[in-house]
């Protein structure tokens, strides 16, 4: 069969096959629908505690926290936009601003955004953090409002070490005369305490919502409540349902995962050309789903991390065994050679093994070496297959996956 044929037939079956879906973007994670079930609670103090605002007094700053998949986005951005329509209702002078700090990606963006909410144009590049901090003070000021600056995944600023803007806004307030500024801080890193200065944690923290992870019958509630919109009557089995509801709450009770999960369900049911979403078609969404994070994650890496990576699986490669600390950053010393990129130390190295550890992409034991101290030995989580696949596209990685490190030539012949 040619590839037009191919095609047609993929284009036909669209639109001639069993479908299951009515409206699949209602299984979105980024979907925010009208109702919010087993979030009353979180809903009702986060109201409470911006609602002073709207009779013109400064609200408290809020730190929002909880694992990823808990609704912490979806129940700020439902409280401000309810927040928003009461404001105009009462024409209070009310401002706010919604950035998420990862995909804006550094703190120039982040109040790029800051100052575009406060009608302020500021350019791509050429001005200093500390410039666009004060044009965006000095335009807030002239507007006489009350602005509420909402930053999800705050966790980023802070890990890039751009916490001076957060320090920055929680002082705000002393040389503004005419306006005031409350922070909702968000964040899935429950650790992120311990990374905050301690004068902006103090400031950050006045008032704390936590998000605790969702049960088995809480999820199923919500992908009942979804599913009532995004599917056809009859397309979801009882089994299926229940199975997404349970893999997600092993998963630390995220609601994303579930949504994901079924959305994909769905799409792997229309593809075999039925339309009932079966617990078969979960099994197999789960397995395309966890392969699609895996690759993702690797491919967002920083550079360093990509070649600690990639030295682990030579090392693996090459002697099928954990390798240890020391052992990896030869290996990483001889790829950063061939990049042309200058190593970074050792004890730098060992970092980014623990964030690798976090991300699940690899782990690291600390191993006692009795009088010879401690050591960490490391192997991959993930198998050699999926590294290759992500990295053999990457223009400056890709030949590095099928190199030889000389430092290992005297191990070769080990088991591939």
């Amino acid at each position: 069969m040619d590839n037009q044929n191919i095609l047609d037939e993929v284009f036909n079956k669209l639109f001639n096959g069993a479908s299951v879906f009515k409206d699949r973007e209602v299984l979105r994670h980024d979907y925010l629908p009208e109702r919010l079930p087993h979030r009353e609670e979180q809903i009702r103090r986060l109201g409470e505690a911006v609602a002073p605002v709207l009779k013109g007094s400064r609200c408290s700053n809020i730190f929002v926290y909880g694992k990823t998949g808990t609704g912490k986005t979806a129940v700020t951005k439902y409280v401000l936009s309810r927040f928003e329509a009461k404001a105009k209702e009462i024409n209070a002078p009310v401002g706010f601003c919604y950035v998420n700090c990862r995909l804006a990606g550094t703190e120039y963006r982040v109040l790029s955004s800051l100052c575009q909410s406060v009608r302020l144009f500021v350019p791509f590049t050429g001005l200093s953090a500390g410039e666009v901090f004060d044009r965006f003070r000095k335009g807030l000021d002239e507007l006489k409002t009350i602005f509420i600056v909402a930053l999800d995944e705050v966790d980023a600023l802070v890990k890039a070490r751009s916490d001076i803007l957060l320090y920055e806004l929680t002082r705000v307030n002393e040389t503004l005369s005419r306006s005031k500024v409350s922070i909702i801080g968000i964040s899935n890193d429950l650790r992120l305490k311990e990374f905050l200065d301690p004068r902006v944690l103090s400031s950050l923290s006045e008032e704390e919502i936590v998000f605790r992870p969702y049960d088995a019958s809480e999820l199923r509630n919500i992908l009942f409540e979804r599913a009532q919109v995004a599917l056809r009557e009859g397309a979801l089995s009882e089994g299926a349902l229940s199975l997404c509801a349970a893999l997600a709450a092993a998963e630390h009770g995220d609601a994303r995962r579930a949504l994901d999960l079924l959305r994909v369900a769905g799409e792997v049911a229309e593809r075999k050309g039925v339309s009932v979403i079966t617990e078969e078609h979960v099994r197999e969404a789960e397995k395309l789903i966890e392969h699609n994070r895996v690759v993702e994650a690797l491919a967002n890496l920083t550079l360093h991390s990509k070649l600690v990576v990639l030295s682990v699986f030579h090392m693996v490669k090459a002697n099928g065994y954990r390798a240890v600390t020391g052992e990896i950053y030869e290996v990483y010393s001889e790829l950063c050679n061939e990049l042309a990129v200058t190593p970074l130390t050792q004890r730098r190295v060992s970092t980014l093994v623990n964030e690798l550890d976090a991300l699940g992409l690899l782990n690291a034991q600390v191993v006692s070496m009795g009088r010879y101290g401690r050591t960490k030995k490391i192997r991959l989580e993930i198998t050699r297959t999926l590294i290759k696949e992500a990295f053999s596209n990457d223009v400056r990685l890709g030949r590095l996956v099928d190199y030889e490190p000389k430092c290992l030539s005297k191990d070769a012949g080990g088991r591939d």
